[in-house]
């Protein structure tokens, strides 16, 4: 037996084993929808009595993907542990309504190294009506010249309704403003739209919850910003990520955009990852709920906040912290890269095995000019100002490469589906880059993977460091004097690496 067939064999073996050991952990541990404190509840109503669906539609949701990098969300995470920024840390709970005789409930999970909550809650009613912003989903060139202001989400009080049930409740506020400083603090956010949400949810008697829809199956409600920005975008996909993982839903959820944006090509990735996807304002009246989970704003994750704070973590394989458990190294970006490429149905290879063979790809991620949203002018300001110049010398440099075979991917996403950006970064042994939001796909990259930064004097900022840091990528960065490069000292850098990979 060789040693690449002893290999698979054991990462297979690993695999098998940590499947079962979430799946047992799922069944033994699935949080239950009542407060501990209250065992008399709990013995009364159980959550499956409560969650018990209205009618007979078949299953939708698509199933979880096994994940090579995948750890157990049910462990509690230390305070500003890599796993408390990355992971489960939303370790501190807060019920706002118990469920009684059948009725809803709502609580939050409280994560205290991001100062956000994850929140959610059942027999939760929406009323479009009651949601001031555009529809939402048109083609983008119907819609050129309307306002940000417009797209956002102005809630009125009652705009989403929990069932209190027959029983008289003490109030109509589903959460006061304390609760909100404490679980949903506005921070350094002007418009916090998840805040807002919860701030105007009521409480209704069961005779007046009524619905004209009900949804089944579980539902993340998300607000995006800059919802055409990659970078902003993937911070939004691993908030509903995380989301899902801490409220232990056995299957990928649905989304509903509470928001009024467009149409965008990277809703390609919503639909990959998640069940459904659906606009807030496309229901023609009311909609119901068995469980809502209201995901963080993206700004509120570890990938964003660690832009200005200093977040001490280092990406690790997830087979070294399951043997020894460190709060300075996390697997969680590997994991939610491993979803990503999962969702678009490629192999999750978890090394660069094969490629010498065919020859090692050196993508090249390219910014071009692209209609992005109804504001903009379809002008991308240069961050590499000879940038063709450093690639056709890249390309004639490969091409008379003595060393090993090296195929030059010219990386023009703005002209490629969701799935073949993906592929392609999955193909890469290198990606190159003039800092962009196109580099924030490296998040998805194989854990061999090496990254060059192409960084005018203009733009420096430590997006891609940080990202490949807590990937556990190999970063290397070339910081220009201005936005001109040098071809030469470009090709110089990627001929080094290269022969690091043995080539």
């Amino acid at each position: 037996m060789n040693k690449r067939t002893t290999l698979l064999i054991r990462t297979l073996l690993f695999l098998f084993v940590l499947n079962s050991l979430y799946l047992s952990l799922y069944f033994t541990h699935k949080p239950s929808y009542s407060s501990p404190s209250e065992e008399k509840e709990k013995s009364e109503l159980e959550p499956d009595t409560y969650l018990t669906p209205f009618s007979h539609e078949p299953h939708s949701s698509k199933p979880w993907p096994i994940l090579p990098s995948y750890l157990p969300w049910t462990t509690s995470a230390r305070s500003h542990s890599c796993e408390a920024y990355f992971g489960n840390g939303f370790t501190r709970r807060r019920d706002a309504l118990l469920p009684r005789g059948g009725a809803g409930w709502f609580r939050c999970h409280h994560n205290d190294a991001l100062r956000s909550s994850v929140c959610e809650g059942g027999r939760l009613r929406m009323a479009p009506e009651k949601i001031t912003m555009a529809k939402g989903g048109e083609d983008l060139a119907a819609v050129m010249g309307r306002t940000e202001d417009e797209e956002m989400p102005v809630f009125q009080n009652g705009a989403f309704q929990v069932d209190g049930g027959e029983v008289a409740v003490d109030r109509k506020v589903l959460v006061d403003q304390e609760f909100l400083d404490e679980y949903v603090p506005r921070g350094g956010i002007d418009r916090h739209t998840m805040r807002d949400l919860i701030a105007k949810i009521r409480i209704v008697r069961g005779k007046d919850f009524q619905c004209d829809e009900w949804i089944e199956e579980p539902t993340l409600l998300v607000t995006r910003f800059e919802y055409a920005n990659l970078f902003h975008t993937v911070t939004d996909w691993y908030s509903a990520y995380v989301s899902s993982r801490v409220t232990a839903l056995p299957n990928r959820p649905h989304v509903i955009f509470v928001d009024g944006h467009c149409k965008a090509p990277l809703e390609e990735t919503w639909k990959a990852l998640f069940s459904s996807v659906r606009y807030a304002k496309s229901f023609s009246g009311s909609v119901c709920f068995h469980h809502a989970i209201l995901s963080p704003l993206g700004y509120e994750t570890a990938m964003f906040r660690g832009l200005s704070e200093h977040i001490d973590c280092y990406g690790a394989p997830a087979q070294e912290l399951l043997q020894n458990p460190n709060d300075h190294k996390t697997a969680r970006l590997s994991e939610f890269g491993e979803m990503v490429r999962a969702a678009f149905g490629l192999p999750l290879n978890v090394n660069h095995d094969g490629k010498s063979l065919a020859g090692h790809n050196v993508l090249f991620v390219r910014r071009e000019d692209y209609l992005a949203h109804p504001r903009h002018s379809g002008k991308l300001e240069s961050r590499l100002s000879n940038e063709q110049e450093v690639f056709d010398s890249l390309k004639s440099w490969a091409s008379n490469y003595k060393g090993c075979k090296i195929n030059l991917v010219n990386g023009l996403f703005a002209h490629m589906s969701m799935k073949d950006q993906v592929q392609a970064i999955h193909d890469a042994s290198v990606i190159i880059g003039a800092h962009g939001a196109g580099l924030t796909h490296i998040v998805s990259a194989l854990p061999k993977t090496v990254i060059l930064e192409i960084i005018s004097s203009y733009y420096r900022r430590p997006h891609f460091a940080y990202i490949s840091r807590w990937r556990g990528l190999e970063y290397h960065a070339i910081n220009l004097a201005g936005s001109h490069a040098d071809p030469g000292a470009v090709i110089k850098e990627l001929a080094n690496i290269m022969k690091s990979l043995g080539c």
